[in-house]
């Protein structure tokens, strides 16, 4: 696996262009299986969000258009990714520290903003934009671009282990004012899974989590976690005295799974969607599919994710380079995080944490950046081919 080399990459800036050169197809299966779940979200994004924007006074298209709009857009942003030499990010170096303060800066502007929620920066209803999102995919940049520079650096506790957590802290800070508590725990989640995969020793890990538990139980101990976290916590427990009203829409969503059975109620048929269960275009559009499309087809959906997260294994253990590889198996890591924990949360096995399904739940900023990080995987494996297609023809 590249993932796994000892010597220093120092790619060749004077070979290196922004576009890839020779013409050579991208992972075809990954690209279909992308297109799939973003055709198959747009369908029961308008089954599920029709009722809600009559509701508003609004076409019944409302909530579809404004997503295929984005996607349309996201699909556009990925086809000319694809095309881009993703190595000359990591070659010059100064593009992966530009957007690292980039997302950084707008995360901070969202504390200053009134819009919404101190989540979003936008402008009435006709703009907005989720920063959060951004920093997801910095992350993922930052840690192969620095765990390629020198894998055996990675070992030392200062430059493979302080360094990045002190950039995780600057990103948590903000999303703890803001709040947003689910993007800190996947942000987390992806820079030590790539930490880890990058090469820095698991015992610093284990000295990491002791300190995060103290503190989280210093935190409870004194009250100082937001108590509707508390309440989510409790009621999803079923210890709470209001654990009804506070573990409502997971209810809902048990009910919508349940009515589907089998076959489902029929595309269009859900009941749930009709004022019971808030928000059916968002978090929990999953069990509006499973309602509508019962077991088998929720059954489809998470087939087909599984079977892009394979995709995208495989582009990273076929890469020709490091950073390539820990790119590739970064986004998969944040695309199969981001389906188990919203699964898990429509289904009751943990807490609402109020996390997206990839490709699904409405969100123009979260389906944009996805796209753009299929891109990069898709650049990933067409530069992989070309590199196969120039060996092959030198004989080697």
């Amino acid at each position: 696996m590249t993932t796994t080399k000892s010597t220093t990459e120092k790619p060749d800036k004077a070979k290196e262009s922004i576009f890839i050169r020779h013409s050579s197809r991208a992972d075809f299966y990954m690209l279909i299986v992308t297109l799939l779940l973003v055709v198959i979200g747009l369908i029961m994004m308008y089954s599920a969000s029709y009722i809600k924007a009559y509701s508003y006074g609004r076409s019944g298209l409302a909530y579809f258009t404004n997503q295929a709009i984005f996607a349309l857009i996201g699909i556009a942003i990925m086809i000319f990714v694809s095309h881009i030499n993703y190595r000359i990010i990591h070659t010059l170096s100064w593009p992966v520290w530009f957007f690292v303060l980039l997302s950084w800066v707008l995360l901070f502007l969202t504390l200053f903003t009134s819009y919404r929620s101190k989540r979003w920066l936008g402008v009435g209803d006709m703009f907005s934009f989720q920063p959060s999102e951004l920093v997801k995919l910095a992350v993922i940049i930052l840690i192969s671009h620095i765990s390629s520079l020198n894998p055996e650096r990675m070992k030392n506790f200062k430059y493979g282990f302080v360094q990045p957590l002190v950039i995780l802290a600057l990103y948590a800070i903000i999303m703890l004012l803001q709040p947003h508590y689910s993007g800190i725990i996947i942000i987390t989640v992806i820079m030590v899974a790539m930490m880890f995969i990058g090469g820095v020793r698991l015992r610093w890990f284990v000295f990491f989590g002791v300190i995060v538990l103290l503190v989280v139980l210093f935190l409870i101990t004194v009250k100082a976690v937001p108590s509707y976290v508390i309440d989510r916590v409790t009621a999803w427990r079923g210890t709470s005295e209001t654990s009804s009203a506070d573990n409502y829409q997971t209810e809902q969503s048990l009910i919508a799974i349940g009515s589907g059975g089998f076959n489902g109620l029929g595309l269009g048929n859900s009941r749930q969607k009709h004022h019971f269960l808030p928000e059916p275009q968002n978090d929990f559009l999953f069990a509006i599919v499973c309602e509508e499309l019962g077991f088998r087809g929720g059954l489809l959906v998470i087939a087909l994710f599984i079977y892009f997260v394979a995709r995208g294994l495989s582009i990273s253990l076929k890469a020709k380079d490091r950073f390539g590889a820990m790119v590739a198996i970064g986004i998969t890591i944040e695309i199969a995080l981001q389906v188990i924990l919203n699964i898990a949360v429509v289904t009751d096995t943990i807490t609402n944490t109020g996390i997206s399904l990839p490709f699904f739940s409405q969100g123009g900023t979260s389906l944009i950046v996805l796209l753009a990080e299929v891109g990069l995987l898709l650049s990933i494996s067409r530069y992989t081919n070309t590199e196969q297609r120039k060996q092959e023809s030198l004989g080697i």
